[in-house]
């Protein structure tokens, strides 16, 4: 039976749907308890909504399936709501101890991924800052349909050249698929509870014609 997929903006009562949905795709709750897990999801959920200037979220049956978030980087001024839960959701993650020593896992990425902007040399006039579909709608062509959608506001705004931050913990061969070259990538290795796993991470970047 086909489901209707309905396309919009994002709204404040998707958080819960979206946290869900980062939780599972860069498996937080591998790393620490569900409750710091949350924390963490809040944190890069309104980082997201901080560094963007377009969002689409896939609806189905009333609840968020996946979003996608763009930033035209020439427009982008921060919005104020958005900052000020990002900053309150920061300061309830540092309020333990299990937060502070998994956000520093999340410092190194940031790290790694400010090196691949180095390596890569060139100047960007839009970012993909967020771009996931839940694991129960996959399949759908719903991960399809958002980055399409995406391109044509890139297209609209004149954003020809754009870029992603992704890695092994992903599906980044979607990004290939999708016409995306790899622009440079780093390796890494980390210890989670004793245990040392290595990632590798790529940006992504599109020239659009």
């Amino acid at each position: 039976m086909n489901t209707q997929i309905i396309l919009r903006k994002y709204r404040k009562e998707d958080e819960a749907s979206l946290t869900g949905i980062i939780r599972e795709a860069w498996h937080y709750d591998e790393l620490c308890t569900p409750k710091t897990a949350a924390k963490l999801a809040r944190v890069f959920l309104y980082s997201c909504l901080s560094n963007q200037t377009y969002t689409q979220v896939a609806e189905i049956d009333g609840k968020a399936a996946g979003v996608i978030m763009a930033k035209d980087i020439r427009s982008h001024r921060c919005p104020f709501a958005f900052r000020i839960r990002q900053v309150l959701s920061v300061i309830s993650l540092f309020l333990s101890r299990e937060g502070r020593q998994t956000a520093r896992i999340f410092w190194n990425v940031s790290s790694i991924d400010k090196a691949l902007s180095e390596r890569s040399r060139n100047d960007y006039e839009g970012e993909v800052a967020f771009f996931a579909v839940a694991s129960e709608y996959r399949g759908r062509h719903i991960g399809t349909l958002l980055f399409e959608q995406m391109l044509s506001y890139m297209k609209k705004e004149a954003i020809r050249h754009f870029y992603l931050y992704t890695d092994t913990s992903c599906n980044y061969g979607f990004y290939e698929s999708h016409g995306m070259k790899r622009a440079a990538e780093e390796k890494e290795t980390f210890t989670v509870k004793g245990k040392q796993e290595e990632m590798t991470f790529f940006l992504y970047e599109c020239l659009c014609a």
